[in-house]
């Protein structure tokens, strides 16, 4: 696999501070989401800290290196947002409150915890391929959670036979993801329209009952 390419630098005279350190990943994130990874560049990012553009190096030797830290610090706040929620239930909650509880949680850490979340969705598909390659083992650590999430609801038998609990867990990762399209600040708040989500994914849009067609289909894909 190709390793991320780090540019020269001068060793620095002290340790980087963590503030700033922080705050260059932060405004880094903030480009990131407004801009995109490739209009983003240091000069803009130095702007925003207050600091010369020389000086980022002096905490991280390249670009590519900084968008691999927001990468993972966009699924560590949304990973360590459902951790707590489910930490929070009590011992007597089901697989389908714990389901229901992450996904109302995961999306909003998206829209309310902070810019790294949304600067992830934003440039993982357009960073270099050694970037995205450590984004995507973050993301792989977040997602054994979701596999237990979805495993345990089918355990309980409460998924349709035939239904791939694979297919699941991406199509709701997928549209509460997406949610961020067309979510506006005074419209339906994450809240509401992840219980809508859930409801879709649990019950379905459409009853059975309305349409005999999609009435017959169901029964057969039952006995399979």
């Amino acid at each position: 696999m190709p390793t991320i390419r780090v540019v020269a630098a001068q060793a620095p005279l002290r340790a980087p501070t963590v503030d700033t350190r922080r705050m260059i990943l932060h405004a880094a994130a903030t480009l990131f989401q407004k801009r995109g990874y490739s209009a983003a560049n240091l000069r803009g990012i130095a702007a925003m800290v207050g600091i010369k553009a020389r000086s980022v190096y002096y905490h991280f030797p390249s670009k590519q290196l900084i968008a691999a830290e927001v990468l993972k610090e966009g699924i560590r706040v949304v990973s360590a947002a459902v951790e707590r929620a489910l930490d929070e239930l009590p011992v007597s909650a089901g697989p389908l409150e714990r389901l229901e509880t992450a996904m109302r949680t995961h999306l909003s850490a998206l829209v309310e915890e902070s810019v790294f979340p949304l600067a992830h969705i934003r440039i993982y598909n357009f960073v270099p391929p050694e970037v995205r390659a450590v984004g995507r083992k973050a993301r792989k650590t977040y997602d054994l959670r979701w596999r237990k999430l979805i495993s345990a609801v089918a355990d309980t038998g409460s998924l349709r036979k035939g239904v791939d609990s694979s297919t699941v867990r991406l199509a709701i990762l997928g549209a509460l993801n997406w949610s961020l399209e067309w979510y506006r600040s005074g419209g339906a708040s994450p809240v509401e329209i992840s219980a809508s989500w859930f409801d879709v994914f649990m019950h379905g849009a459409v009853k059975q009952s309305a349409n005999p067609h999609i009435a017959v289909h169901t029964k057969r894909s039952d006995v399979r």
